[in-house]
This record gives C-alpha cells, sequence and structure tokens, in this order.
C-alpha cells in the first residue's frame, strides 16, 4: 500500500509532464510555422537547370529601379479555375510571381485582385480595359483572366488573357509591362525595308489569311520602341533616330546609302540584316502580282568600305539542325532535311555577348555567311554560327526550283564554321569620298550635315546575312483566341532582334530575362545519327536509283524490240535476248534488295541507341539504390564489428 502510492504519483506527474510537454511542442510548431510564414514565405530552392522559378537579375534591376509607383490590377473569375482547373493552378502561379515582384520593388509596385462578377461594376471595369471575356459554358456567361498595369500619368498596359501556354514567358511579360509603365518616353528605332514588315494593307482588303498582317517581330520592337519607317528618298536619317535597321533592303539609291553610311559616321547605331535569298519574299508576293525572281538584297558597297563581307551569291547549308520537311511526292521516303533551313542551338551562340548570352536556338532560313575582309583591321565578333557540318551552295539552288532530297544527296560538309550574324566595333571610314548628286528633280535639305570622312570612336555594327531571321513562321506561333492573337515563340528569333536592338540603344537590363522564354531540350546526339544516317542513305539512294532507272529502261528495250513502238504479240525472243532480260530482271531483284537493305539500315544506329537509353532509364535507378543499399549494409556491419572489439 505505502509504495504503490508514490509510484502512482510518480506516474501522475510523468503524464502531466507528457502533457505539458505536449502543449509546449505545438506552441512550439505553431510559432515556427508563424515565424517561417512572415519571414521565410517567399524563399525556396530552384532545382532547374535554367532556374525558370527565379526572378532574373534584368527583372530584379527593373523593379528595384522604380522612381514612381506602379498599380497591377488582376482580373481573375474564380468559376474559370472551378470549371478548368489547368487554369486555376497557373493562377496560384501567376499570383505567387506577382507577390514576388511586388516584394523585391520595395513598395513601388501596388498589386490588386478583383473576381469580375457576371454583371458588376468590376466587369465592366474589366471590359473598358480591353480584357478578353472567354465563355466557360453555353449560357454566355464570360470568365475573365488577365491583367491591367498603370502608372502616375494614368499610362495603360494590358495582357487581356493569360494563356497556360505561355507559362514560361510569365516572367518576361509582367517584366516588360513594368519596364514600359516606368519609360513612358521609348527609343526612336528607324527601319529601311523592301518587306512588308508593318503589314500589307492591300492584302488585308484582299483578305489573304496570314499576308497582310505585321511581322510579329516588329509587334514586339513597337512594345520598347518608337518605330519609324524611313522612305526611300530620304537623304538624311533624322538625329533623334538613335537605332537603325535595314533589313532585306533592295536596290537603294547612292543618296539612301549616302544617308545609312553618314548616319553611322556621326556615331548612329545599325542593324544591317542582308539576304542571298530572303523566303519572306518569295512567299509574301504583292496582291496581283507574281513571286518575286529578285529575292537578294546586298550592302557591299557600305560593307566592303567598313571591312566585312555579305556575299548574296552564296547559301549556307548546315546539316546539324536541318528542318524536316515534306518530301517529293515520289520519293520513298515522307520526309527529309532540308539543309537551308536549320536551328543554330546554344553550341552556335555566343555566351559571352550579352545579346546572345541566354538564349537556346535561332532559326535562320537561306542564309549567307558574314565574314571580315582579308585586311580588315575592325573587331569581329561572331553572335550566330553553323556548326562544322557546312557547305555553301549557289543561292540559285535554294531559289529556282528547291529539292530538298537533291541537296541532301550532294551534301559535302567542307569542315568549317560560318558566322550568319556578327557584331562588328572600331573605326570606320566612309564609303563616299563627297556627298552624291541628288536624284533629279530633288533638292538638299536646308540643313543638310556636312560631309564626314570617317567615325570619330568606334562604331558599334550588328550584320546579319539572313532578313528570314524576322519572318513569323521560322520561329513563332500565331493562333487566334477568341478574337485575340495568341503567339508562342519555338524559337529565340524575335527575343535576338531585340536584345540587339536594346544593346545598340543601351538598354540591356531586360536581354537575360528574354532569353528565359524558350527552354527545349533537343536530343542531339540522336537528331546527329539520324541525320548522318540519312544523307549517307540519300546518297547511296541516288546511285542506286539510277542504275535501277537504267536497268529497266534496257529492260522495256529488250522487250519491245529494235523499233519505237510495242512488240507484236507473235514476235520471237531469242535465246540471247531471253538471257538479257532474265539478267536485267535478276539485276533489278537484286538492285531494289540493295535499297530495301539501304532503307532497314537507316534506323538502325537510332534504334541501337534508343535501346541503350531505354535499358539505361529502367536499370539506373534500381542500380544506384542497391549499391546504396549494400553500401550502407557494409558500413553498419562495420561499426557493429568496431563496437564488439
Amino acid at each position: 500500500m505505502s509504495t504503490t502510492l508514490p509510484t502512482a504519483k510518480k506516474q501522475g506527474k510523468r503524464g502531466v509532464s507528457a502533457l505539458v510537454a505536449l502543449g509546449l511542442g505545438a506552441v512550439l510548431a505553431v510559432g515556427v510555422n508563424m515565424l517561417s510564414d512572415r519571414l521565410l514565405s517567399r524563399a525556396r530552392i530552384d532545382l532547374t537547370e535554367n532556374r525558370l522559378y527565379t526572378l532574373s537579375d534584368g527583372t530584379r534591376q527593373v523593379l528595384q529601379g522604380l522612381q514612381d509607383p506602379v498599380t497591377f490590377r488582376v482580373y481573375y473569375s474564380r468559376r474559370l479555375g472551378a470549371a478548368i482547373p489547368v487554369y486555376g493552378a497557373y493562377a496560384e502561379r501567376v499570383r505567387a510571381m506577382l507577390d514576388e515582384y511586388v516584394a523585391v520593388s520595395g513598395g513601388k509596385l501596388r498589386l490588386e485582385v478583383f473576381d469580375p462578377e457576371p454583371f458588376s461594376e468590376t466587369e465592366d471595369r474589366a471590359v473598358a480595359l480591353g480584357l478578353q471575356g472567354v465563355p466557360v459554358d453555353q449560357s454566355g456567361e464570360q470568365v475573365y483572366f488577365g491583367l491591367s498595369g498603370v502608372n502616375l500619368l494614368d499610362d495603360e498596359r494590358t495582357i487581356p488573357f493569360f494563356q497556360p501556354d505561355r507559362e514560361r514567358f510569365l516572367e518576361y511579360d509582367l517584366t516588360r509591362m513594368v519596364w514600359e509603365l516606368s519609360n513612358p518616353r521609348r527609343p526612336v528605332l528607324g527601319v529601311i525595308s523592301s518587306l512588308p514588315l508593318n503589314g500589307d494593307p492591300r492584302a488585308m482588303m484582299m483578305r489573304q489569311p496570314g499576308v497582310g498582317q505585321p511581322f510579329v517581330a516588329m509587334n514586339q520592337l513597337r512594345q520598347f520602341y518608337t518605330v519609324r519607317d524611313i522612305t526611300p528618298d530620304t537623304q538624311v536619317i533624322e538625329p533623334d533616330v538613335q537605332v537603325l535597321m535595314v533589313a532585306h533592303a533592295q536596290n537603294l539609291s547612292d543618296q539612301m546609302l549616302y544617308a545609312i553610311d553618314q548616319f553611322v559616321m556621326r556615331g548612329g547605331r545599325l542593324i544591317a540584316l542582308t539576304d542571298p535569298h530572303s523566303e519572306s519574299q518569295a512567299t509574301r508576293p504583292s496582291p496581283g502580282q507574281r513571286p518575286a525572281t529578285d529575292t537578294s538584297s546586298s550592302l557591299s558597297r557600305l560593307l566592303n568600305a567598313w571591312g566585312v563581307e555579305a556575299p548574296s551569291d552564296k547559301v549556307v547549308l548546315d546539316l546539324r539542325g536541318a528542318w524536316r520537311v515534306r518530301a517529293d511526292p515520289r520519293d520513298r521516303v515522307q520526309a527529309v532535311d532540308y539543309l537551308a533551313w536549320y536551328n543554330v542551338p546554344v553550341a552556335g551562340l555566343n555566351r559571352s555577348e550579352v545579346a546572345t548570352a541566354e538564349l537556346q536556338q535561332v532559326t535562320v532560313a537561306s542564309a549567307g555567311e558574314v565574314r571580315r575582309r582579308e585586311g580588315s583591321t575592325i573587331e569581329f565578333t561572331p553572335l550566330v554560327q553553323t556548326s562544322d557540318r557546312t557547305m555553301l551552295v549557289d543561292s540559285a539552288a535554294v531559289r529556282q526550283d528547291p529539292s530538298p532530297a537533291r541537296l541532301l544527296a550532294d551534301f559535302r560538309p567542307d569542315g568549317q564554321v560560318r558566322t550568319i550574324v556578327a557584331r562588328v566595333r572600331g573605326p570606320l571610314t566612309s564609303a563616299f569620298p563627297a556627298a552624291p548628286a541628288p536624284a533629279e528633280g530633288a533638292e538638299r535639305p536646308a540643313d543638310f550635315p556636312a560631309h564626314r570622312a570617317r567615325t570619330e570612336g568606334p562604331a558599334n555594327l550588328i550584320v546579319g546575312n539572313d532578313a528570314d531571321i524576322l519572318e513569323d513562321r521560322f520561329w513563332v506561333r500565331v493562333q487566334d483566341f477568341f478574337g485575340q492573337q495568341v503567339t508562342t515563340p519555338f524559337s529565340d528569333n524575335g527575343n535576338l532582334i531585340i536584345n540587339l536592338a536594346d544593346s545598340m540603344a543601351g538598354g540591356e537590363a531586360l536581354v537575360s530575362l528574354r532569353s528565359r522564354g524558350e527552354s527545349l531540350r533537343p536530343f542531339e546526339m540522336v537528331e546527329d545519327i539520324r541525320r548522318s544516317a540519312e544523307a549517307q542513305f540519300r546518297q547511296t539512294e541516288r546511285g542506286l536509283t539510277e542504275r535501277l532507272e537504267a536497268t529497266e529502261r534496257r529492260l522495256r528495250e529488250l522487250r519491245q524490240g529494235p523499233g519505237q513502238g510495242q512488240a507484236p504479240a507473235n514476235a520471237v525472243i531469242t535465246p540471247e535476248q531471253r538471257a538479257e532480260i532474265d539478267a536485267a530482271r535478276e539485276e533489278i531483284r537484286r538492285t531494289r534488295g540493295e535499297l530495301r537493305q539501304v532503307q532497314l539500315e537507316l534506323r538502325r544506329d537510332i534504334e541501337g541507341l534508343e535501346t541503350t537509353l531505354r535499358i539505361l532509364n529502367i536499370a539506373t535507378v534500381p542500380l544506384l539504390l542497391t549499391i546504396f543499399a549494400i553500401g550502407l549494409g557494409l558500413v553498419r556491419a562495420r561499426r557493429r564489428a568496431e563496437a564488439r572489439a
């Protein structure tokens, strides 16, 4: 009896202590959670290779450089997320990133969120701002998921509707809006081109789909620049033009060339894009006219004087990254690599230049090379380069009835790496000894500047020999979303153009940001094996096909006899002719067998590599776990042995 009571008391005390400990643990857990929610609410670890979920330095620079407040108003219908869960998940992603923006801006960026109910004042404001309403069912009720931004000057920018397809471009879209609202005065970009970069009103009136619309790259440039077209009769580039882009400008007069020359001599920044064959011009004929036969452009008079060459008579073929296109209907293979159109991956982009440092891929089409002129002392920095599996062909080979199969069969790489786009720096000398006389009937302006024979300091130029970098179909998909044009880039051509313009104009804060848009991870090893196998197949197939056609032609001659017409039914075939016919049939059978064997071997290396990779993917993780378990067991056994000893 006496021993039981102390024991009970001890057990009671232990129970109370346990309850107190549990209570304190719960309080501690709640406190830690509250403290971490307040202090570490935005802390995270981004393990993605390209750090897709971490704000870029460009975004932080723009947000931390805000001088005046900017207000973001999000209009999000909760019903949209309930009806379509993918939009609900994306809305959380957008809200989390906007909260990050608010935190980094130090309070300069304000965020307001609204739920536009049907027939409410909030919905009326959303409609007035130009946000896109979308029906989710047959009742016709509209839902919204857009953003409106405004600054102190009441300048407005909107994202009509957040598309999950553009999630990897979310940071770019948001930071672009902040940058525009914080920089109301835009630099002036002058444009000289023979292409309908700003759209063709005649084609739009004739309702030619996809022809009359402005180029997507130009629409993007207008978001950052005041774009000004330079007319062909211009004698002087206006001083307020900070960057001049000459894109596939054909047959420029001496007066226009002199205006460009003197613009550079006065310190102006130039982006010169020539082209040995403009795919854009070839596929965009003017209404009522035939496709252009002269599709090349050149600035040789200027570039050669400045120490650069961009030949207009040669096109660079590249086996790496070649586009798969539809083959000839008579061909045995349904698709073939078109060596004149190819993607330039990360390996071909200069990582030390800010304009290309973070880009993932650039697509070129029928491009020519850019090179430093022999004896020139300029600083020549390649920005976009091919692989070493290239070959030069006459531009006529891609201009007049191009055959992808023929180009591939005749392809013989010479092992040279060629430059498509380059930056040129250094002091330059004018291409003109003096100002040319004005055109007949024209007069020089009263404020015509004096001739400059050379630049005062180092000039800064961008020279590219492919204007098809601007062509929509080579880098972006445009889709209609309830009357709203949605663009989804699959290559970084648009980013490259804007980055180049920004680097020339001096505003490089958004360069690193734009490059985060595309995260393509091509299987380069498999693609290289496939392209090499197909190139070999095409070369072998061509010889076998020619031999097969010659044998079939000989067989027809033997069957028809020496005359031109069909052999008579009662014609007698001599034993010698019969032997030749049998030999021809055997040759045809053997040739067809060789062709089939070549086709079967076309994918042998790829299938073998795929099998190896499949085995590695299946077996690697279990094997690593097994090795880890065995190693852990050995360590534990050793520790036990040491403890016993």
